[in-house]
């Protein structure tokens, strides 16, 4: 699988991460075959949370024989330093490893969340400090909706973050004002160097209703071979993007590793062609906002 640099952690990432929170409630024996096959793939950057249920658990068996060849990130949601600084204990604790290479802000998707957590006592100095310690290597941040891209570059102008994981897709890029901010993320992050990453590569839109959801995902995903390869191959021709974690069911891994295995970047062409067919899809996230 094609290894990318993660901006200047310097790792050289598999461009399939591996999404952890398809492990959120699997059993350990079905845990043990998706992270098997994902090593078999040659992917050596996991993600996960410690909000992603039993996630971090199930990982830790693997630990004594995989710590040293992955890159391994977590996640915390606290608000507050001393919230924060518990949960980095507890990833530490549930996986039984010594340091994280990169621990990340969780879920900030706006700038009310983005100025509690970088203010005093909040969330990011409990990431600062552990890093001091030497028990994080990186700091990242996180977000969903569709004000992520435009939180996250007002994020890189507070602080150096290492790493930025924001939402794209065709769909997504579709979106005239998604477009620009996304844009303009993106050409930060490679200013800075900053390692970067996607989600929500395989979505095709909300769940119609509870009843039609087959997937663990909380979005209905593409599922059939041919959109999740347009879906890899739109997300990868991005140069700045090093990976994207794989969807949050463990049934969807495999697909997303053969279309990762056999990617090839789209002409500017092929992409009109694909950003022309969104408006049969829908946001993950919704109606876009009216001055969209």
């Amino acid at each position: 699988m094609e290894k990318r640099r993660f901006g200047r952690t310097q790792h050289q990432s598999s461009v399939v991460i591996f999404g952890a929170a398809s492990l959120y409630a699997v059993p350990q024996e079905q845990a043990d075959e998706a992270i098997q096959l994902a090593l078999d793939a040659g992917i050596n950057h996991f993600d996960t949370s410690a909000s992603y249920g039993v996630s971090e658990e199930r990982m830790r068996p693997w630990m004594p024989t995989m710590r040293s060849e992955i890159f391994l990130a977590t996640k915390t949601d606290g608000l507050t330093r001393d919230e924060a600084w518990r949960e980095i204990e507890q990833s530490l604790r549930r996986m039984e490893v010594e340091y994280l290479d990169l621990e990340q802000l969780h879920e900030v998707n706006s700038l009310e969340k983005l100025d509690q957590l970088t203010g005093p006592q909040g969330g990011l100095q409990a990431l600062i400090e552990a890093k001091e310690q030497g028990l994080v290597r990186f700091i990242g941040i996180t977000g969903h909706g569709h004000q992520a891209p435009g939180v996250h570059l007002e994020a890189l102008r507070r602080f150096p973050f290492d790493s930025v994981l924001t939402p794209y897709n065709f769909v997504l890029y579709a979106n005239s004002t998604y477009r620009h901010d996304f844009d303009a993320l993106v050409k930060e992050v490679q200013r800075l160097d900053v390692g970067f990453c996607t989600i929500k590569t395989v979505a095709k839109g909300p769940w119609q209703s509870p009843e039609a959801q087959h997937y663990a995902t909380w979005y209905e995903p593409f599922d059939d071979a041919a959109h999740i390869q347009q879906c890899v191959n739109f997300v990868l021709s991005c140069p700045a993007i090093a990976g994207l974690p794989s969807a949050g069911d463990v049934h969807l891994l495999p697909a997303i590793v053969r279309a990762a295995e056999h990617y090839q970047p789209l002409t500017t062409a092929e992409q009109d062609a694909l950003l022309g067919t969104a408006s049969l899809y829908a946001s993950p996230f919704g109606e876009f906002p009216a001055h969209a």
